[in-house]
């Protein structure tokens, strides 16, 4: 693609690797082809391709963004799977996140869009206020029907992921090292989330029981924050970088102090942002070689199971409809590891149709743009449903969230069926279902 923009621009940093990203396009299409908003609407302004035209035009001329972009862009899921399948190794995820910081300084929202968006931000990313939250949407839900149209539709969407019961909080979310049950075989520290420990404490509590069994020290560190994602993909890049530094600070000590093998994360969203940090701080001296450090460490827990020696098992009768979160297969490129690690542990694993569309969660999205959300959430039941799995796995607690809403099939993240495969105890969602 030929750009034309002027040596001054190229002085903003931004805009130089938003330049490089675009001129890598050649126009080719084949994003179209698994683009889920192009193939839900069939708008190439809502293809990867459109939305380049529209970032370009705008960058290039150095304008602000006007309402035709916005309704584009944030339509985008952020899945990725556009540059899991680019050709040319077109960097979209960046170039879509310098538009989005872009449009957060230009553009001025409406009122209700606003106020929607500066809720999520103050609420998602901390557990109190969450957990408070889903609380008192209990009160909210009889008058859900009267928010379902207009601008009140993201709050309808709300109350309808809410969940009806919300687990008490765990103890494995305390800052805090658990040791390991055996000979100590290496030592790693874990995100414990902003969402995910209020949604389902079970996760981490999984993940640490089945690396203790194996030997591994497991640290939650005092002082960890959101990783940042929520707000990063609002286009509130300050806040997100904040988070980063916060985060970045309390892994150094750690590293620096007893040292880690790995920082573990158990939600694949958090998980490619995490693996970002060294980008997203590229530009602060006193925090990229950190980050950077920081970003080589970060291994999603299935990512991390591989490297160690796990125990041969028979098949169990069980099958395991896998999910492949899209934060997984193209912003981590880990498709394999997961699926691996549950046919060792004896579940019979099957692929959905279809794996590389999203399931219609993306963070905050299946409450910012209900309606597409809705369309991907039946188009992925559909396929998982027809697989005749007992389970559905994956690895991400937004698609967890997302798709419980659409089946009655027990959908449990990976990390939870592998420890109950090893030696844990059947998990909640399981209990009194004829399996094993």
């Amino acid at each position: 693609m030929q750009t034309n923009f002027t040596q001054t621009q190229l002085l903003d940093p931004d805009v130089a690797e938003s330049e490089q990203i675009l001129r890598k396009c050649v126009h080719c299409g084949f994003c179209t082809a698994t683009c889920p908003t192009y193939v839900t609407l069939g708008n190439e302004l809502d293809s990867p391709r459109g939305r380049i035209y529209l970032i370009k035009d705008m960058l290039e001329n150095g304008r602000p963004a006007d309402t035709e972009v916005v309704t584009h862009i944030d339509r985008c899921l952020s899945c990725l799977a556009c540059v899991t399948t680019c050709p040319s190794g077109v960097d979209y995820m960046h170039l879509v996140d310098h538009a989005r910081a872009h449009i957060e300084k230009t553009y001025k929202r409406p009122f209700m869009n606003r106020l929607t968006r500066a809720i999520l931000a103050a609420v998602l990313p901390y557990p109190g206020r969450f957990r408070l939250a889903l609380n008192l949407a209990r009160l909210g839900r009889p008058f859900a029907g009267l928010m379902r149209g207009g601008a009140l539709k993201p709050f309808a969407a709300m109350l309808a992921l809410a969940p009806r019961r919300i687990p008490a909080a765990s103890d494995f979310a305390k800052p805090g090292t658990h040791r390991p049950e055996t000979e100590r075989r290496g030592r790693v520290a874990i995100l414990s989330g902003c969402a995910q420990p209020v949604l389902d404490p079970g996760i981490n509590a999984a993940a640490i029981r089945l690396l203790t069994r194996l030997g591994v020290e497991v640290v939650v560190p005092e002082g960890e924050v959101c990783c940042g994602s929520l707000v990063h993909h609002m286009g509130r890049a300050e806040q997100a970088l904040a988070s980063a530094r916060a985060n970045v600070d309390i892994w150094t000590r750690e590293i620096d102090g007893q040292g880690l093998d790995a920082i573990i994360i158990t939600a694949s969203g958090c998980g490619t942002t995490i693996k970002d940090y060294g980008h997203m701080l590229r530009l602060d001296p006193a925090y990229a070689a950190k980050a950077a450090r920081v970003s080589a460490l970060a291994k999603d827990v299935t990512e991390y199971l591989t490297t160690l020696d796990l125990p041969a098992h028979m098949p169990n009768g069980i099958t395991v409809a896998y999910h492949s979160a899209c934060s997984m297969q193209h912003g981590q490129r880990i498709t394999l590891a997961p699926k691996q690690l549950l046919k060792a542990a004896g579940f019979t694993v099957r692929d959905p149709a279809e794996g590389h569309l999203c399931c219609g969660s993306a963070g905050t999205y299946n409450i910012m743009q209900p309606e597409i959300s809705a369309a991907l959430k039946v188009r992925k039941v559909k396929n998982i449903e027809a697989t005749k799995a007992d389970v559905i796995a994956t690895g991400n607690i937004g698609c967890i969230t997302q798709i419980a809403t659409g089946t009655g099939i027990p959908i449990l993240h990976t990390v939870e069926l592998l420890d109950w495969a090893y030696g844990g105890a059947v998990p909640e969602k399981l209990t009194g279902l004829p399996l094993g």
